[in-house]
This record gives structure tokens, sequence and C-alpha cells, in this order.
């Protein structure tokens, strides 16, 4: 579970394939086997992460690309990040 900590930063961890379908990322975890479907959105993100970056940065950058309430934004960068974090697909660097 994410914690509201905006400073905390997030980044891919190793060993998934992510290819572009139609717009949208689909990726391939190899540790688990399991195929996720990461969304025109959650591929963004996903790419964001290739370095570490916290989520107000996550944020920051999708409010520049999109028109979105700040509050709405980090709702849905921190959920979707919980999600990943439980499967293992992202890590936390303190």
């Amino acid at each position: 579970m994410i914690t509201n900590q905006l400073h905390t930063k997030y980044s891919q961890s190793p060993g998934n394939i992510v290819s572009d379908m139609d717009g949208e990322k689909v990726m391939l975890s190899v540790a688990n086997g399991k195929y996720y479907n990461l969304g025109e959105l959650g591929g963004e993100i996903w790419e964001l992460m290739k370095e570490p970056i916290t989520i107000q940065e996550l944020v920051t950058t999708l409010q520049s690309q999109y028109n979105v309430e700040q509050t709405d934004c980090q709702s849905h960068v921190t959920e979707f990040l919980s999600q990943l974090l439980e499967q293992g697909l992202v890590s936390i660097h303190s």
C-alpha cells in the first residue's frame, strides 16, 4: 500500500517485457508469468518510471499533458502505483 509520501521515488522493477498495442501498453511479467494491460495512461506512467520518480513528479508531468485536477490525478496515480506494487512490478527508493 502506498502511503501519502509524495517524495518517495518509484521505478520499474526489472524483468518485464512491455509492448505497444494500438496505443496501449501491455506487459508480461517474466517473474510471475502474468500479462497486464496498462492502458494508454498507465503505459505513460510506466514509461515515466524508467528512472526513479516521485508521485508528485508524475502528477506534475501528467497535469502538463492532460486537463485533470491535481487531486484526481494524484488519486489515480497513487491507486495505479499501489496495484503495481502489489504485483511486484515497481520498486521503491527511499
